[in-house]
């Protein structure tokens, strides 16, 4: 059967394999496709695009698990590719504009916030002084704050800053300061999987240092229902009008439960060990419920 669905990512890996397989048990094949080799080119077929594997047509829907980093250029072109299918009303999941919002960790903290759902205090500057005078004043007021890359994930690149502690250099983070306070009082975290605007699972993460990302050795235990947990992490990924999400809660020492991240292409094998739920599965069904049944296939050459 040829695939109709298109995987994106340059990695299909474990994550990979359990969508192929949930999708093909539903009757469509998927075929990985990275956006290194898609392509605009308008001598070609109307719609001016080429993705590999479906030369004779576009997919009927596109799964995103992986955009590739590179210049700015290149990262343009990659989602500007994500914004071309969904104009052509190709089910882009998560969409070119989920993944926007939620790779950058300024705007995803900004909408979070204009939301009013609850976060750390946040700063996101490119002027060495002004991020200066705010850990001056912050480090005056006993606070300690995290510095992350503006674009980051599994905890990597993220600094302490104590009270000893010099800003980094600017440069170590590609001109953009993205600060926040450090929450005090906790050693673990939630991460919440969010579908469709439902959570159907959750798990602490125990860090064995201050870092709770299951990447850097956090230990994944299922944790209870809790409703005040799982209707943040959903009002969390509305904001960013999310498909499917990874959501990370902490609570900080007055208990006050905030939101520290919203994933666009979160991991799940530690969540899916811990709690046993099949999440490809619910991911596939919900992808196939809203976006692919009664959905007339894409005609050749479109």
């Amino acid at each position: 059967m040829n695939p109709r669905i298109a995987l994106i990512t340059d990695d299909p890996g474990w994550h990979g394999a359990r969508l192929r397989e949930a999708f093909s048990g539903r009757g469509r094949e998927m075929g990985v496709v990275s956006l290194r080799e898609c392509a605009i080119d308008l001598t070609q077929a109307a719609h001016g695009l080429v993705v590999p594997g479906f030369a004779d047509g576009l997919p009927d829907g596109v799964f995103v698990r992986g955009v590739p980093g590179g210049t700015l250029e290149q990262v343009v072109l990659y989602l500007d590719l994500l914004h071309a299918l969904h104009a052509l009303d190709i089910p882009v999941y998560n969409s070119g504009r989920a993944i926007e919002r939620s790779v950058d960790k300024g705007m995803t903290s900004l909408l979070l916030h204009q939301a009013g759902i609850p976060v750390p205090r946040t700063w996101v500057v490119s002027n060495p002084d002004q991020a200066q005078a705010i850990w001056m004043r912050e480090r005056a007021d006993g606070h300690r704050l995290l510095v992350k890359p503006l674009f980051g994930s599994q905890g990597l690149g993220i600094m302490r800053l104590s009270a000893s502690d010099a800003l980094p250099a600017l440069d170590d983070y590609q001109g953009v300061y993205y600060l926040q306070h450090f929450i005090e009082g906790s050693n673990y975290d939630w991460r919440v999987f969010v579908v469709n605007g439902k959570a159907i699972a959750s798990m602490q993460r125990h860090g064995n240092h201050w870092l709770n990302n299951v990447a850097q050795g956090a230990t994944c235990i299922a944790a209870p229902r809790d409703i005040e947990l799982e209707t943040l992490a959903e009002a969390a990924a509305d904001a960013l009008s999310m498909d499917y999400a990874g959501v990370d809660l902490m609570r900080d020492a007055g208990g006050l439960l905030q939101v520290i991240e919203v994933n666009g292409i979160p991991a799940w094998q530690g969540l899916q060990a811990a709690c046993g739920v099949d999440i490809a599965g619910h991911l596939a069904d919900d992808f196939f419920a809203r976006y692919l049944l009664g959905r007339r296939v894409r005609a050749v050459g479109l």
